[in-house]
């Protein structure tokens, strides 16, 4: 009980944490806008200036909204990779997934300068970018499942999904090495990660996605604790180790794969998230794990947003820079605190 409280009170701090993250997100930006004036918008209240509800209603809050899902699904994507591999350094990128949007946006950017001829799609806008990194995500995660079935061993598993990453990536840089300087820079711009190119109509997507993704999470819980004390005992517990392994790699795939789709591959929180959490909750219990890393990730890739966006500035930064140069000290600090990694 007393742990039951201690966990219901954290809950709540970090859903105060969120909110206050979100309205200060949406406060700051190129057009210096008064947080009365933010909280007027949000409540439905008069303005002094039309065109900051416009700012804040079409771009500020969309963009909010993208850093909420994509911290969130990517934590958990991450959380449940580590967990099914028993591995602290596995994460969404560990099966190829986000490699395989990679190269869909790959194929797409750069495929016509090194095919000119053959191919003719040379239209890159964010709907089509979006179609071509979802096409390559789903494609290789086909490949995984298909794997997965045949593989018993997760180990192998994971072996395998890396080969998959190693083959995207070299496919990508052999494009790259092809490609003229124009195509190449519009790729590496994309790689670098955004998340304020979404419209509504594509967050509403994304959104339901990620809620796909979470839902098939939900009913993994009792196996992903019973998968921490290994095959074989979650095994004797009654687990369909395939199954289970089927549904965990599934709701991954659609996390990162349908973010790294729309917002970019972006790196770090799907790592260093899941360990946060363990560190602060001081727990391997998925029931309160998976909350909180929807959580922490949420808060964490809104603070990471606010600050690439330089407040007052024209400036915006890679949000994948960002996520690194802040998240990765605070990482460190925590393990070297703790002197040992919880998992």
């Amino acid at each position: 009980m007393p742990n039951q409280k201690k966990y219901t009170l954290a809950f709540i701090v970090l859903l105060a944490i969120l909110v206050i993250c979100f309205c200060v997100s949406i406060s700051l930006g190129s057009v210096t806008i008064p947080f009365t004036d933010t909280l007027s918008v949000i409540f439905g209240g008069d303005l002094e200036k039309e065109s900051w509800r416009y700012i804040i209603k079409n771009y500020r809050i969309p963009k909010a909204l993208t850093a909420i899902l994509t911290g969130s699904g990517l934590a958990l994507s991450g959380l449940l990779m580590q967990t099914l591999f028993r591995n602290p350094l596995a994460g969404p990128f560990v099966l190829g997934i986000s490699s395989g949007a990679s190269l869909g946006a790959a194929i797409l950017i750069m495929g016509a300068s090194v095919l000119s001829g053959v191919f003719t799609f040379g239209v890159v806008n964010n709907v089509t970018l979006a179609i071509a990194s979802s096409t390559g995500s789903f494609l290789v995660l086909l490949s995984v499942l298909v794997v997965a079935a045949k593989v018993k061993d997760t180990m192998a598993l994971l072996i395998i999904g890396l080969m998959f990453g190693s083959i995207t990536a070299a496919i990508v840089s052999v494009l790259s090495y092809f490609t003229d300087a124009e195509q190449l820079q519009q790729y590496i711009y994309w790689s670098f990660g955004s998340l304020g190119n979404l419209s509504w109509s594509q967050l509403g997507l994304l959104g339901t996605i990620v809620g796909i993704g979470i839902f098939i999470s939900v009913f993994t819980i009792k196996s992903l604790n019973a998968f921490l004390l290994g095959e074989n005992y979650a095994r004797s517990l009654g687990v369909h180790i395939k199954k289970q392994r089927f549904l965990i790699i599934a709701a991954t795939g659609l996390l990162a794969g349908g973010i790294t789709a729309f917002a970019g591959p972006i790196a770090f929180i799907g790592l260093a998230v899941p360990h946060l959490t363990r560190q602060v909750f001081n727990t391997t219990n998925h029931k309160i794990l998976i909350p909180a890393v929807l959580l922490y990730g949420a808060i964490l890739m809104l603070l990471c947003d606010t600050i690439a966006q330089l407040p007052s500035s024209a400036y915006v930064l890679p949000i994948n820079a960002i996520t690194s140069i802040i998240g990765a000290p605070v990482v460190i600090w925590l393990l070297v605190r703790k002197k040992k990694m919880v998992f």
